[in-house]
């Protein structure tokens, strides 16, 4: 049985903070912004910092290690695969639908009766799975509803000339589930053509453009949802809005904090998304963290470690497994009125949905609203949209985007 998130909310910063009469409080202190977090946070500022304190870093490795070896115990409760209700009528985009976590979402979705749109980068392999689905419906007369487009993060381009194709329909959409993402463990820093960080671009900068550009046709879905598959590793990350691309020298570039930095840019830039839109436009922003999944991140590991990883199989989620807590939210219908508990309360972070299909808390510097406020500011710049992007696409106005040359209608 998935949790219930009626009468819940995720605590405070603090993983050990209470529920009920102190959240008021503690809203009041997260908006304020956290704390330092120990030694090492130096200060750019009234209320900024230029890394995380030793003891949030701690934190949040210590919650990286938990989830390792405890993920399988807290999620016991759940039934693999989740049981979904009947989504007949419902329209889906899932991007990275081919492979592991994504492929599983796209699957048990087809099946529960959704319109379901691959969003991939090689739709002949989505073609063939779409066939082999469809071949192991034999009991069922009515086929998959399932369409391909193509769509590659890689290029902002692409993701535009998406957003531009599925609006031309003037067509409702339910669920945009973002969950296609990189994590080039061990590699060096790469940028893509459009001269940004792979990580950040991929997990965070092409969501974000898609789920804006898409905002014209979520509307028209209303209630409708944007599901982000984040991580656990958000926790160990910290973004500096002035360096998103890592290049400023003022931290050694690894894989592991590009990775993490993109998927805290993520959480910030829902955060505010979340806070920004009004509940009368009715789309809900939820981040959801699969757990710690057995896929295709793997594959970068050296020969040793890929050899190890698999030797652990009891704590590592299959796919499967990993799909719950994304299927969860982007099915299960508390999951809107939750949303709009947290916007009532005012509460600095979107909901966040954990492995367990629980409520989550985000990471202590996810809480820090001037942070993410800057994150929202040069996350759309580096988009290419105006500021007041947002405000014109929920007045229906045309918004000028700086990539595919197209306009959101």
């Amino acid at each position: 049985m998935a949790g219930d998130l009626r009468h819940r909310r995720a605590g405070g910063a603090d993983a050990g903070e209470e529920e009920g009469d102190g959240g008021a409080e503690a809203a009041a202190k997260a908006k304020a912004g956290p704390p330092s977090g120990g030694e090492g946070a130096e200060a750019a500022g009234p209320g900024r910092k230029e890394a995380l304190g030793w003891l949030e870093w701690s934190r949040g490795w210590m919650g990286v290690v938990g989830e390792f070896f405890f993920q399988r115990i807290a999620a016991s409760h759940l039934a693999n695969p989740l049981e979904l209700p009947p989504l007949d009528g419902v329209s889906i985009i899932v991007t990275g639908a081919t492979s592991g976590i994504g492929l599983e979402i796209a699957r048990q979705l087809a099946q529960a009766g959704a319109h379901l749109v691959m969003a991939v980068r090689r739709p002949k392999v989505a073609r063939e799975l779409i066939q082999k689905w469809q071949n192991e419906q034999t009991e069922v007369s009515m086929p998959l509803n399932i369409e391909v487009m193509e769509l590659d993060l890689i290029s902002l381009d692409s993701v535009a000339r998406f957003a531009d194709t599925w609006n031309a329909r003037m067509a409702p959409l339910h669920v945009l589930i973002n969950n296609a993402g990189i994590f080039t463990i061990g590699e060096p820093q790469r940028f893509t053509k459009d001269g940004y960080e792979e990580h950040m671009q991929v997990n965070h900068l092409a969501p974000a453009l898609l789920a804006m550009l898409l905002l014209p046709s979520l509307i028209r879905g209303s209630p409708s949802r944007i599901i982000n598959v984040n991580s656990v590793m958000h926790t160990i990350g910290f973004v500096d809005a002035e360096d998103m691309n890592l290049t400023s020298g003022k931290h050694k570039y690894r894989s592991w904090l590009g990775y993490s930095n993109s998927k805290l840019a993520q959480v910030k830039f829902s955060s505010i998304f979340h806070k920004r839109i009004p509940a009368e436009a009715g789309v809900h922003t939820v981040c959801a963290s699969p757990g710690i999944v057995h896929t295709n991140v793997a594959r970068d590991l050296p020969k040793i470690l890929v050899a190890g990883y698999r030797l652990i199989p009891y704590f590592i989620f299959d796919p499967q497994e990993g799909s719950r807590s994304t299927l969860f939210a982007a099915s299960d219908p508390q999951v809107p009125e939750y949303c709009e508990t947290l916007k009532s309360e005012d509460w600095p972070v979107c909901a966040c949905i954990n492995y367990d299909c629980n409520p989550m808390n985000a990471s202590e510097e996810a809480h820090n609203l001037e942070t993410s406020q800057l994150v929202w500011e040069k996350t759309l710049e580096m988009i290419g949209l105006p500021s007041d992007a947002l405000e014109k696409l929920i007045e229906g106005e045309p918004v000028q985007c700086r990539y595919g040359q197209q306009k959101a209608e």
